[in-house]
């Protein structure tokens, strides 16, 4: 099974923002440690929910489907940092120091990090960097990488078990995960990825259970929550269309009317 091609990310990520939101959508491929300094965040995954308030850490699984929303403070900026433990980086490590996952983890894919003074001094090690306009070099963030991990090691020694686990996702229950997922917009390789299959045999699979293609069964999903929203709800469809998962209202607006014999403003 081939693991969806990994985006161009940075280790260190500084976020600011100075209005609500960059409200959307993200694939958490790698493990991530985070830090918040001022305003708040929400993320959703799957049916829970997780509010990170400022001067909040934070743990993030790898290979998760989340969404999120930043606020900043009153009259402030939303600002955090987050740190990207890649798999050639723990890989590395895992040789190196022979550090492996010795149980299955099956807590939760996102953690509150108590506050620890190992932590506070690692953040206040990277503020230097923080307003860096060029790339960081690649061996300081390599290094900084792996010494959040030993720190995460040293202070929550059961992540060895998910920082360690190599494995690829196991094959779940397909018509659960897709019912609760089918408004991200990724990939039907991510989807196959996640749910523990090839491409052909999610797509296969997917034909089983639900008796038409992931494609089709995908938009008209998205085009039913779009006219309860429009019609029930009174949403306009320019904020309808990414909600339920469209990347463009021009693409929406075309598929509704083919749905449902009229344009998407038409219904109120």
């Amino acid at each position: 099974m081939t693991v969806p091609a990994h985006q161009n990310i940075p280790h260190i990520l500084y976020s600011c923002y100075s209005h609500k939101s960059s409200e959307g959508e993200q694939f958490i491929q790698d493990h991530v440690f985070s830090y918040t300094f001022a305003g708040s965040s929400s993320l959703s995954i799957g049916n829970k929910s997780w509010l990170f308030e400022a001067g909040g850490f934070r743990f993030l699984r790898k290979n998760q489907l989340c969404r999120y929303t930043k606020y900043p403070p009153a009259g402030g900026e939303y600002r955090s940092i987050s740190i990207r433990m890649d798999q050639p980086t723990l890989r590395s490590m895992s040789e190196e120091l022979n550090l492996q996952a010795t149980h299955s983890y099956t807590g939760d894919g996102v953690l509150h990090l108590p506050s620890h003074p190992l932590f506070r001094n690692y953040i206040d090690s990277l503020t230097p960097y923080l307003n860096k306009t060029d790339d960081l070099n690649k061996a300081l963030t390599t290094l900084k990488v792996k010494e959040a991990v030993m720190i995460l090691l040293e202070t929550h020694p059961y992540l060895k078990d998910v920082l360690f686990d190599f494995s690829e996702p196991g094959k779940i229950d397909l018509e659960a995960y897709m019912n609760e997922n089918y408004k991200f917009n990724v990939d039907l390789s991510r989807f196959a990825y996640l749910t523990g299959r090839s491409l052909a045999t999610f797509k296969r699979d997917f034909e089983k259970i639900f008796g038409t293609s992931p494609n089709r069964w995908i938009q008209q999903k998205r085009l039913n929550d779009a006219w309860y929203l429009i019609k029930e709800k009174g949403w306009k469809p320019s904020d309808v269309y990414l909600e339920v998962g469209f990347k463009d209202l021009s693409h929406f607006s075309f598929a509704f009317k083919k749905a449902y014999g009229a344009a998407p403003s038409q219904l109120n």
